[in-house]
């Protein structure tokens, strides 16, 4: 049973990093949305943050393999888990918040996984339910009901996209894997540089060095952007 609940917690992630898992919308009616809009440029091992609103901000923050996409509360201890994780299953999983080489995903393949889709909490209210529902999630084998909650909470959750506009990379020298293979297919139509390895020794997954990016994240009526932030509106049903 468990093995079954985990397969559906990889294609719900693997759908939503797609774009194909979305909120039902009211046939017939269009609305005025409003999206957040972040770009910059980081190289390896460099962390970018910036405030968006709502006492949150967002950061790629630095690992050895790449990075990571957080969104975070500003001003407070940062804790355990952050606001787009929770959001954002399956968990300690192949995840679009990953620009990495993690679960050996070749160089070639972060960059070609290209626009991401992820979610994310927009308030503390969200993330407290989301992290409840995730301690329940995680203490004992998920039961159908906790696994219902965890999903209808994470499915009203806002959506956000990061799209790399270019980057520099150290492409792998190995095959490239199956759960790489069901996301990573835009490589070609990604602006990118290819780089030699420094040591004239290539390795099997290789090195995403550069990346120049945006990152849009969809804000609720009430969402309150910092001042100087990118704000656009868009039609949405």
């Amino acid at each position: 049973m468990r093995v079954r609940q985990a397969s559906v917690w990889v294609i719900f992630g693997l759908l939503m990093a797609m774009g194909q898992v979305g909120s039902a919308a009211p046939v017939g009616k269009t609305a005025v949305c409003r999206r957040v809009v972040v770009e910059g440029e980081v190289r390896a091992g460099q962390e970018f943050v910036e405030v968006i609103g709502n006492g949150l901000e967002v950061m790629l923050e630095p690992l050895a393999s790449g990075w990571i996409l957080r969104v975070l509360p500003t001003g407070v201890p940062r804790p355990e888990h952050d606001y787009a994780e929770l959001a954002s299953p399956p968990y300690r999983s192949v995840s679009p918040l990953l620009i990495s080489t993690d679960f050996s995903f070749r160089a070639q393949d972060a960059v070609a996984w290209n626009p991401r889709h992820f979610r994310f909490a927009a308030d503390k209210t969200t993330f407290a339910e989301l992290s409840e529902a995730y301690k329940e999630y995680r203490n004992a084998a998920p039961s159908a009901s906790v696994m219902n909650k965890l999903t209808e909470l994470v499915s009203r959750t806002p959506e956000g996209t990061i799209q790399l506009l270019d980057a520099h990379l150290v492409p792998g020298t190995g095959d490239q894997g199956k759960m790489a293979a069901a996301v990573a297919s835009h490589f070609d139509t990604t602006a990118h540089s290819l780089e030699g390895p420094a040591d004239g020794k290539g390795t099997l997954l290789g090195k995403v060095t550069w990346i120049r990016f945006r990152i849009s994240l969809e804000l609720p009526e009430r969402f309150q952007a910092v001042r100087g932030t990118v704000v656009e509106r868009y039609g949405c049903s």
